[in-house]
């Protein structure tokens, strides 16, 4: 069994206005649930997690929803959510009550787009996090290698709330070793805290236009040196991974570069951390192999 931990869907004319910025013209179209299943099929992907695109608006969460309730390999929706707006309560109630509500498995803020690296310090801030915890939802870290530290610290201040880091932190994979030194000391800081998992997601896209699987290799040892595979999932982020490959290459890439494991440990990577982290069990119970009697 193959799950996909992190991939979006959008239709630009909805809201997606970051997708005006230049060079994005390979993914400034929509990407819709019919793609999404022809892609599945090729690289032989059982299920995925949709996760917010940066529309930034709740409506979003309920388009995702009903993609989910219509679509059998969507198993799990992470929503977005201003996790600084002091109605976390109402709107994760809220997005419970709509059409396919409860594929709701986690929340997203687009902390990457915060200029203070500090933010996930802020008051309102914890609170949110602190009613996701309650909620019994994760929430998805998309942040900059600059605020790993802050990150860090929440990890350590809240315990009780499952945290998952998407692309590793977006380490400069262009930059080599000099990214890989930057990087390194705050996602072991991140990664000494139990309660947090990471995507090995979005890392084509972080690295040169011309990348080969090599470049990636150490950035994906120091992680699992660090979260150790049974905290790693593997995510595609298409179709964002289309400005730099295509969605089999991404798994190409990833499977070209992991050291020898065992095979309950790769399992781990590409399904397990995943079905444990978002609660996919009851859903994805279909795809796995039965057991045979003792």
């Amino acid at each position: 069994m193959i799950i996909d931990a992190h991939h979006h869907l959008w239709r630009p004319e909805r809201g997606y206005t970051w997708l005006d910025e230049p060079g994005l013209d390979v993914i400034r179209r929509p990407f819709t649930p019919a793609d999404l299943t022809a892609e599945l099929t090729a690289t032989g992907v059982d299920a995925t997690v949709l996760v917010e695109g940066g529309r930034c608006h709740p409506d979003e969460a309920a388009e995702f929803l009903g993609y989910a309730a219509d679509t059998e390999s969507i198993v799990g929706v992470v929503a977005w959510i201003d996790v600084a707006a002091g109605d976390v309560c109402e709107s994760i109630a809220g997005y419970r009550r709509l059409r396919g509500g409860e594929y709701l498995v986690g929340l997203r803020s687009q902390v990457q787009g915060e200029a203070d690296p500090d933010y996930l310090d802020r008051p309102e801030v914890r609170r949110g996090l602190a009613e996701i915890a309650a909620a019994g939802l994760v929430f998805d870290l998309v942040i900059r290698v600059d605020q790993l530290p802050a990150a860090a610290r929440v990890a350590r201040a809240l315990p009780q709330l499952r945290l998952v880091l998407d692309h590793l932190g977006k380490p400069r994979i262009d930059e080599g070793a000099a990214g890989l030194r930057r990087w390194r000391a705050p996602l072991a800081e991140l990664a000494a805290s139990p309660n947090v998992v990471a995507k090995l997601s979005g890392m084509v896209t972080e690295a040169r236009p011309d990348w080969s699987p090599g470049d990636l290799r150490p950035f994906v040892e120091v992680a699992i040196e660090e979260f150790g595979p049974e905290r790693l999932m593997f995510g595609s982020d298409w179709p964002v991974c289309l400005l730099r490959s295509d969605y089999p290459g991404v798994r190409r890439a990833l499977e070209a570069v992991l050291p020898p494991l065992s095979g309950a440990q790769r399992q781990d990577i590409f399904a397990g951390t995943a079905v444990r982290t978002y609660e996919l069990a009851g859903r994805v119970a279909h795809l796995v192999p039965a057991v045979p009697p003792a």
